[in-house]
């Protein structure tokens, strides 16, 4: 079992709007190529896999160990019987090309479909495929204002990307890696129709006193409310998370209220649509069922048998729509070994039910999906219409579950 590479514990440390989002970053030979280090560390903060094309003229500045180490992937300096161009260009490889510094060189080749460098080749596969190209240009002014410049960026603006030089001392000085980063984050993270608004999302377990010392929960980790969560702040919602004892992290940028019981998790959720919300996701696998009388001092352990009485635990969806009528309402519908029609059935009486506008159903007793949690299939159903995600890793079941969101509340 491989270890991670201790450079990607950064990752996500400032931000997520770039989770899920492979970005090639191309080092051509200028001098500024040491703020290319700087760049791949704030895209990586940012929740960034970064990997490192790099031309001889930048590795005879910096040595590929440098940028293996700021990365944690193998940088390319080289093109070999792996194709590493077609790895990290072809359709729908990468998310994003950025090339920084750009040389005059580099600009002319891509302009003119030169390939005879692993950049070049890489940029003309990208181009190819159509992978957004990013290009911070470096270079003398008078090199900035040769025709043959002038020409090339002219027959490139429709196609790509330019972030605009800083003209200083006679030279078109490379944007700094910050102006780069919000560039990215603007193309890559923010959403017209989510942004700004204003997302309450209840995520993880609760847990149900038996005693001071023993509980009754379930095995949910979190993760997939909190990957809503980050989902919601990289498009630039104003997300507040409800939590539960999971044991995923929140993102950076979420208000956080920590609870423990459903008890808490009722009572914190009441108390925050005391505010107007746009969303509320109830994502939480709240306990159904609590003690009905908890004790207050520790069970004795020698006992053969305890008898415990539970009580039904009210459903939050269903006070939803009655403190706020216009909010937009998820709900989940998790069953065990059921028909998709009766998972479909059931998921649209919860919606009667509850007055809800979407609910995500899956099936979890379903031998692949115990087999690994990490990875749904999941049905997006609304009074009208049920689609099927198809199996994906939770971290694409919520891109998922954000798209059917960002449609319907677009309508």
């Amino acid at each position: 079992m491989s270890k991670k590479h201790p450079s990607l514990d950064i990752v996500g440390s400032d931000g997520t709007e770039l989770v899920g989002k492979k970005i090639i970053l191309c080092i051509s030979g200028s001098v500024a190529a040491y703020k290319s280090i700087e760049l791949a560390r704030l895209l990586m903060r940012h929740g960034a896999d970064v990997t490192c094309v790099a031309s001889k003229a930048a590795t005879d500045l910096i040595k590929p160990s440098y940028f293996k180490w700021a990365t944690g992937n193998e940088v390319i300096t080289k093109l070999t019987g792996d194709l590493e161009h077609i790895k990290v260009a072809d359709y729908k490889q990468s998310d994003c090309i950025v090339v920084y510094p750009c040389t005059a060189n580099t600009l002319g080749k891509l302009a003119n479909g030169i390939d005879d460098t692993p950049i070049s080749t890489v940029l003309s596969v990208g181009l190819g495929s159509k992978i957004p190209i990013v290009i911070g240009l470096a270079m003398h002014q008078a090199m900035y204002e040769n025709p043959a410049v002038v020409k090339n960026i002219e027959f490139l603006k429709n196609k790509v990307d330019f972030i605009s030089p800083n003209f200083v001392e006679g030279k078109a000085k490379v944007a700094e890696p910050e102006e780069i980063l919000d560039y990215t984050l603007q193309k890559f993270g923010s959403s017209s129709v989510l942004k700004g608004k204003k997302v309450l999302i209840t995520a993880g377990p609760t847990i149900e006193y038996i005693d001071p010392v023993r509980v009754i929960t379930n095995q949910s980790t979190g993760k997939t409310g909190v990957l809503l969560a980050s989902e919601f702040v990289s498009a630039g919602s104003k997300v507040t998370i409800i939590y539960g004892p999971g044991i995923e992290i929140p993102p950076k940028g979420a208000k956080v209220i920590r609870v423990e019981t459903s008890s808490e998790m009722s009572n914190a959720l009441k108390k925050e649509l005391r505010q107007k919300f746009d969303i509320v996701i109830l994502a939480a696998a709240a306990s159904d069922y609590t003690p009905e009388n908890p004790s207050k001092t520790k069970l004795d352990s020698d006992l053969l048998r305890i008898s415990l009485k539970l009580k039904r635990v009210p459903k939050m969806i269903n006070d939803i729509k009655k403190i706020q009528n216009n909010v937009f309402l998820v709900g989940f519908k998790a069953e065990a070994n059921v028909s998709k029609r009766d998972l479909i059935e059931k998921s649209r009486e919860k919606i009667t039910q509850s007055g809800c506008d979407l609910v995500i159903a899956n099936d979890i007793g379903t031998r692949r999906y115990k087999k690994n949690p990490d990875y749904n299939n999941v049905i997006a159903v609304n009074s009208k219409t049920a689609t099927e995600s198809g199996w994906k890793s939770k971290s694409k079941i919520v891109k998922f579950i954000r798209n059917k969101i960002e449609k319907q509340i677009s309508y």
